[in-house]
């Protein structure tokens, strides 16, 4: 007996449906364990952020920073706060999630999320959500402790949320991958100190780029993070030395290069499959 044409559009529609309910259920389920996973430990992973941030104001801006005056027309104090406030967002998104992920991988978590019917889609969509919401978590803790030390006024609300999200993603995806090709726990803090750390430090948080002789300007502008420091700064403060549109497109480019490199390394099976 074959069913009307409308009655197997509507099952096909039904299994869409379910489809879409089944695979929000278990990003849903990945992201509040991801989550759960950085809350309930709050004094390792939100408190540390805090008081590194406000031992860098009482170094750097009040004792380092009443020697070397304003910077664009700023207290330093209040010139460094947008970057100290990345830093944090940056490497707390990126530890969150190549720590979880590879700690997945070790104890074999991800090898039965991947034969699973769930796409890869999804399970990488968790993984960052959880590097995301400890970004924004310790984000947010750090501008309250930066509130205490610099007088900070949003320019532009909407583009500073945006560039602190957009940052955390792009951090959590760059935390995946290391956790991908990591053979040990060694190796998960290769990239943080020798790659993130330098050029977190010469992204230009303690100065700005107009303070170097040109060819370092240049060289400075090969940076990525250099990009996302200055358009946060121009979101909070109104000042930059890159152009906040490139900035935004730089990151939107790397977030979309970098989760597409994710895909295809769990499609491989890179890192997992022995």
């Amino acid at each position: 007996m074959c069913l009307p044409a409308h009655a197997i559009a509507n099952l096909s529609i039904h299994s869409a449906a379910m489809n879409i309910q089944n695979h929000f259920i278990a990003f849903q389920t990945i992201l509040i364990k991801e989550t759960l996973r950085f809350s309930r430990i709050w004094i390792q992973t939100l408190l540390p952020p805090a008081i590194t941030t406000a031992l860098y104001f009482v170094i750097f801006g009040e004792l380092i920073g009443a020697r070397l005056g304003p910077v664009e027309g700023l207290s330093y104090s209040r010139y460094i706060a947008p970057g100290l406030i990345m830093m944090a967002v940056m490497t707390n998104a990126y530890s969150n999630v190549v720590s979880s992920f590879f700690s997945a991988k070790f104890q074999r978590h991800i090898e039965e999320m991947l034969v699973s019917p769930l796409p890869n889609a999804v399970i990488v969509l968790g993984f960052v959500g959880g590097g995301v919401a400890r970004g924004l978590a310790v984000g947010s803790v750090v501008t309250g402790v930066s509130l205490f030390f610099a007088d900070l006024h949003w320019q532009h609300p909407f583009l500073t949320f945006a560039v602190m999200a957009l940052t955390s993603m792009l951090f959590a995806l760059g935390g995946l991958i290391n956790g991908i090709f990591a053979k040990s726990f060694d190796d998960i803090s290769i990239v943080p100190t020798f790659v993130l750390t330098p050029l977190i430090y010469l992204g230009g948080i303690f100065y700005s780029i107009k303070m170097l002789p040109p060819f370092w300007q240049e060289v400075s502008l090969l940076n990525p993070i250099l990009y996302m420091i200055n358009a946060f700064r121009y979101g909070i403060l109104g000042v930059s030395d890159i152009d906040s549109q490139l900035a935004f497109a730089i990151i939107l480019l790397f977030i979309i290069v970098l989760f597409g490199y994710s895909l295809w390394l769990l499609r491989r099976g890179t890192g997992i499959r022995a």
